[in-house]
């Protein structure tokens, strides 16, 4: 499933580190490093799964660490991203200078 996830976005899978193996839920979308979490219902967000996201995306080249969560079942899916508060406001400024206000 989350092999699908990647793809839907456009990311590149990243390798599993000593393994050389294609690690399912984790891709490269620049400037992401990012891993997938696919739960039916709920899926609970702590400071040990985010301190491993961080370790994998400065591992993997220091990109910036985010986190896509997909809620649901076939067609009713709930897609989040969870991105640090500094590239959120990044994004934001760069949304208002091609939109505006």
């Amino acid at each position: 499933m989350e092999a699908h996830e990647i793809k839907r976005d456009g990311g590149k899978p990243q390798k599993n580190s000593g393994r050389g193996q294609i690690e399912k839920a984790d891709a490269i979308l620049e400037p992401f490093c990012y891993d997938i979490k696919e739960y039916e219902k709920s899926f609970s967000l702590s400071r040990k799964v985010w301190a491993k996201i961080c370790d994998d995306a400065y591992r993997s080249g220091r990109r910036e660490p985010a986190l896509k969560i997909v809620l649901g079942a076939l067609s009713n899916k709930i897609r989040l991203w969870v991105i640090e508060d500094k590239m959120y406001h990044e994004m934001r400024e760069a949304w208002l200078e091609k939109y505006g206000e």
